[in-house]
């Protein structure tokens, strides 16, 4: 066995695998021993079967053995999101009412990863049907920072990012609405990506055209997000909104050229948000570092004072459509912020939908011409740093304003603000190894993603 550790990158991981200087069975080792030294305090892998995984890396040596063809992830550890339906694995969705739920067949994306080769070993946590942004449920509990577990994993992917960057796991994939993939990557100083729409289809579904949702990659480093994001993206015939482009694109690692790129800088989204001074001190800087590679980089202040009613609106249409009826059927076993979310889709009509997917079509139009020619956005992933881990999410159903709450940002911080106050929110700590920045593309499809056309309005942060 190499040098190899749990802290190679996944391309470092596989290439040993195939040359044979580790085997699957000793990658496997090497993971479950981190995971039982970090696990039980963070809380980030559940549901774990370790002889089940074992059983799947031994297979996967007599592959390798054989000579047979492999997938391009064949021998390395994975762990699925606990809302992804995994055949014959426990799939809580973080409830109680779902804590004995065995699906008998994968979802796509589980599929496409399992067709890659993976050894699957168990699930990662996730907030309750992956509603929230902190990640606790009644199932298995909180997940903590992996950098100070007094903090916040963020989420809803939140067990994914606590396992990728603890080295519980190589890669990790999630769901994103409103910041699951983007936010919790902030949170523990990993690397989340909400592709495109239509980029990772997702199959089955209540509503083929749902457009607020979308599956993707999370690593620790882009080359590795780029590799997952080659197994999980490509068409299907089950998924009508599925872009064309096979996901092999993304595979091979691209050249890193910033000179002439277009960016648009923006800390607060045009006082969208209140915005801690440390998270509009890194976006900033992010800026400055962009422009030093040759980048051209502008600031950018697009009015996006629809946005949040319209999130808020699509998403309980959303959570209506797909819990309403099991909120019917347990009244009171949900948690409360997310029957609140419900409960307010119920009470939305035709003309309120509508109006959403209006406001939705102007919101692209308002970005696009704040900044015609601009190639990708720089912006914040979230308005503070790691906040405490907590009970329960703020409710955000679409009677709340859009306030900071207890678990947000208690003051406006942003870089904007007439001072620029140094004191901090209650609930902010130093954002060590937490990037607070996410960026938009619409250079090419096969890049990041076309976002001029595809743009989604869900950054208010809540549910995701």
């Amino acid at each position: 066995m190499t040098e190899l550790s749990v802290g190679s990158t996944a391309r470092a991981q596989l290439a040993a695998l195939r040359d044979r200087r580790i085997s699957a069975r000793e990658l496997l080792e090497l993971h479950l021993a981190r995971i039982g030294e970090r696990n039980p305090a963070l809380t980030a892998i559940v549901s774990l079967d370790e002889e089940r995984a074992r059983e799947g890396a031994a297979v996967a040596d007599a592959a390798l053995t054989s000579g047979a063809e492999v997938g391009p992830l064949h021998g390395l550890p994975f762990a699925f999101k606990d809302t992804h339906a995994v055949a014959g694995w426990p799939t809580t969705l973080g409830s109680p009412l779902y804590a004995d739920h065995v699906p008998d067949r994968d979802e796509l994306i589980v599929e496409r990863v399992r067709r890659a080769g993976v050894v699957v070993l168990g699930r990662t946590n996730v907030p309750e049907f992956a509603a929230g942004s902190h990640t606790f449920n009644r199932v298995f509990g909180t997940t903590l920072n992996p950098i100070d577990p007094s903090r916040s994993a963020g989420g809803s992917s939140g067990g994914a990012a606590c396992a990728l960057a603890t080295g519980m796991v190589p890669l990790a994939e999630g769901s994103d609405m409103g910041g699951s993939l983007r936010n919790p990557a902030s949170f523990c100083g990993v690397v989340g990506l909400r592709p495109s729409l239509g980029r990772v289809p997702e199959w089955p579904r209540l509503n083929q055209w749902e457009t607020t949702s979308v599956g993707g990659p999370m690593a620790r480093n882009v080359g590795d997000l780029a590799l997952l994001l080659s197994v999980l993206a490509g068409p299907d015939p089950r998924a009508p909104l599925a872009l064309g482009e096979p996901g092999s694109v993304f595979a091979a690692p691209r050249p890193a050229e910033l000179a002439g790129l277009r960016v648009a800088l923006s800390v607060d989204l045009g006082g969208a948000f209140d915005v801690d001074h440390e998270v509009a001190a890194v976006v900033e800087e992010a800026g400055r570092t962009l422009a030093r590679a040759g980048a051209r980089v502008a600031a950018v202040a697009p009015d996006l004072s629809l946005a949040d009613d319209t999130f808020r609106t699509l998403r309980a249409w959303h959570f209506q459509a797909t819990l309403g009826p099991l909120l019917a059927a347990h009244p009171g076993e949900l948690k409360q912020s997310l029957a609140d979310n419900i409960r307010a889709g119920e009470s939305l009509t035709g003309a309120d939908v509508a109006r959403a997917y209006a406001q939705r079509t102007a919101l692209a139009r308002r970005c696009d011409s704040s900044s015609p020619t601009t190639t990708c956005w720089c912006c914040r992933s979230r308005r503070c740093p790691r906040s405490r881990p907590t009970r329960s999410s703020p409710p955000r159903s679409t009677a709340v304003p859009s306030r900071p709450t207890s678990t947000g940002c208690g003051r406006r911080t942003s870089s904007r603000s007439r001072a620029a106050p140094r004191s901090r929110c209650r609930w902010a700590t130093p954002p060590t190894g937490c990037p607070s920045v996410s960026s938009w593309s619409r250079r090419t499809a096969p890049t990041c993603g076309c976002w001029r056309s595809r743009w989604h309005s869900g950054i208010a942060e809540g549910v995701g």
